[in-house]
């Protein structure tokens, strides 16, 4: 049986990672667990669990700025700043329908997964909220890097570092980011039976316009079967959101609407209809009742996505869903993972990343679920990990075995 540890002081953190050095103990890093099938399945001797270290540690509403311990529910998170009107930027998507996964999101398991949903189209990721953090690293060493303010940029790489490093390089006890107040009203302009690649020009040209959309997606119509009790309508949905004061909101989607009438006409859904729908979005909703099938994340330039959903479906049989103007898709093999396939694929049209995000214990044991590095760029990666955790204590199954290959082959520890 695996151990598990959860501290309750950053004191305590270190003591464990500590004893973890001192007898080669590795630790699995978790928060909530609710992406515990995403990485590559190589056992730990022991979860670190950060869930004992809970709580707001300080928060000025007038500053727009928070610091709270990552094992703090992300829910509490939410509701103190609704409370205030505010909001965490970059809308951080929720992993537990998609991975078929259990427990509650933490702040820190967000920021360490870089957990970034529609709205990073307009306001950036969640790495680029991040401010200031605190961790313990392989040494057992508590290190405190950034700030309360993007001016005080000491440390302000090593805080990006640590954003969406999976807990591979460190134990972060604390996080320090910002918010931004919360939109008055929301709605969304829909356009109804596009193609993938009509709909990608439909969304380009609506963020070419001056209307601040804020949410960019398209589901084609295998995978919007599931949103018809959402929309009411079984066909291809392509989405614009748009977001602020009412009246703003008003102006703009009436322009809006009138460009794009050029492709087709369209509809405007109410801001309780358009949450409904972008949250469906942000998670993924279409790919959650299929657990048995590989889904994917991958990322690409805007205009390609659509070329690589239809030279890839030459291939293999995957359905899509395309957020961030298409950048960011979505895909659900109806078979095996296709992983060279798909990689092949990706590197054809102009390249790009793609992350395993769920799948069967076999395949995650036979499968870089994360997207292998150049060899330059693995080198490196293996100096910062040797620098921040020389005996690989944390998180061995983040690491894809490519990657420890490559350190091997560059004569560095793994």
């Amino acid at each position: 049986m695996t151990d598990h540890y959860r501290p309750q002081s950053e004191d305590e953190a270190r003591d464990v990672i500590r004893q973890a050095l001192e007898t080669g103990m590795a630790l699995s890093v978790i928060g909530g667990n609710t992406r515990s099938g995403l990485g590559n399945c190589v056992a730990a001797d022991a979860e670190l669990c950060s869930t004992g270290l809970c709580g707001v540690v300080d928060y000025e509403p007038g500053e727009m700025v928070m610091t709270a311990r990552t094992g703090t529910p992300l829910f509490e998170i939410e509701a103190a700043l609704s409370a205030n009107n505010q909001m965490l930027a970059f809308e951080p998507v929720d992993h537990r329908g998609m991975m078929g996964t259990q427990g509650e999101p933490t702040i820190g398991g967000v920021f360490l997964s870089n957990a970034s949903g529609p709205r990073r189209l307009s306001a950036g990721a969640a790495r680029d909220s991040l401010l200031g953090l605190r961790f313990v690293n392989g040494r057992g060493e508590a290190i405190r890097a950034g700030g309360r303010v993007m001016k005080n940029v000491t440390g302000l790489d090593l805080v990006k570092l640590l954003a969406g490093s999976h807990g591979t390089l460190g134990f972060v006890t604390e996080v320090t980011f910002r918010v931004l107040p919360r939109p008055e009203t929301q709605a969304t302009i829909v356009l109804y039976g596009f193609d993938d690649a009509t709909a990608t020009n439909a969304m380009a040209a609506a963020m070419a316009q001056p209307a601040d959309v804020s949410g960019a997606a398209h589901i084609p119509r295998a995978s919007a079967a599931s949103l018809s009790g959402v929309l009411g309508e079984d066909t291809a949905i392509t989405a614009l959101r748009l977001e602020g004061l009412s009246a703003s909101v008003a102006v703009r989607a009436t322009s809006l609407a009138a460009r794009l009438s050029a492709f087709a006409p369209t509809v405007t859904v109410d801001a309780a209809e358009s949450a409904r729908l972008w949250r469906a979005i942000r998670d993924v909703a279409p790919f959650q009742t299929f657990q048995d099938r590989p889904l994917w994340r991958v990322s690409v330039a805007p205009t390609a996505g659509h070329r690589l959903v239809a030279a890839l479906r030459q291939k293999a049989e995957a359905d899509a869903l395309y957020d961030w103007q298409g950048g960011l898709v979505w895909l659900q093999m109806n078979g095996e993972p296709q992983a060279d396939v798909l990689r092949r694929t990706i590197a054809a049209i102009g390249g790009g990343h793609a992350t395993l995000m769920r799948a069967s214990a076999a395949q995650r044991v036979a499968i870089s679920a994360f997207e292998p590095q150049p060899v330059a760029i693995a080198a490196l990666s293996a100096r910062i990990k040797a620098k921040l955790d020389p005996a690989e204590i944390f998180s061995p199954g983040r690491m894809a075995p490519d990657i420890r290959k490559t350190m091997q082959i560059a004569g560095m520890r793994g």
